[in-house]
């Protein structure tokens, strides 16, 4: 990509003039910055962590990463996916921090989990959040991430250090946990 195209590119970003201000250091700017995302970060953090002051501390963390290396920011994604990838990374060495557990598949785990029915019944979205809260970490961190966040088997288990297969039967198990959890 040329050089012309490459400022071109930057310059039609959304929040490009605030996140030029902020490479500059404008306290002003980190300020708005943190308000247009912070809900969002923090709420990925406590879906991860599950823990509203850990979710407090990696929010701080997060921003103080974001506003020291604001300039490996290169404008190829939004800066919310960027952030969120930042966010995410430090929840998930948060919880290897406090020894994850991800329980490998093994042969006797090597058939999927059926299917629910076509059918079921409508939930509240707080009676299934509780729910989600209650799975175990393996289960509660493959689940969000896939579920919520958007990332595929690969994806997580390249995050997670784990095989794809790990990732399919956590989440596979999550679901199953889950449907017990809201029969």
């Amino acid at each position: 990509m040329s050089l012309k195209a490459y400022i071109d590119m930057d310059s039609t970003h959304p929040h490009y003039e605030l996140l030029e201000k902020c490479r500059a250091g404008k306290r002003d700017a980190q300020f708005e910055l943190y308000k247009l995302y912070s809900k969002a970060m923090y709420n990925t953090a406590l879906r991860m962590v599950q823990n509203s002051h850990d979710a407090e501390d990696l929010l701080q963390s997060v921003f103080i990463e974001v506003f020291t290396k604001m300039d490996s920011f290169r404008y190829e994604s939004s800066v919310g996916a960027w952030m969120k990838r930042i966010t995410i990374n430090k929840c998930i060495n948060f919880l290897k921090s406090k020894r994850l557990f991800l329980q490998e598949l093994t042969d006797n785990h090597d058939h999927p989990i059926e299917n629910t029915p076509d059918h079921e019944p409508v939930l509240s979205v707080d009676k299934i959040k509780k729910a989600v809260e209650k799975l175990p970490d393996g289960y509660r961190v493959v689940f969000s991430l896939y579920a919520f966040e958007g990332y595929d088997h690969e994806e997580i288990s390249q995050i997670l250090e784990i095989t794809e297969a790990t990732s399919k039967s956590q989440y596979s198990r999550a679901k199953a946990k889950l449907r017990t959890m809201l029969a």
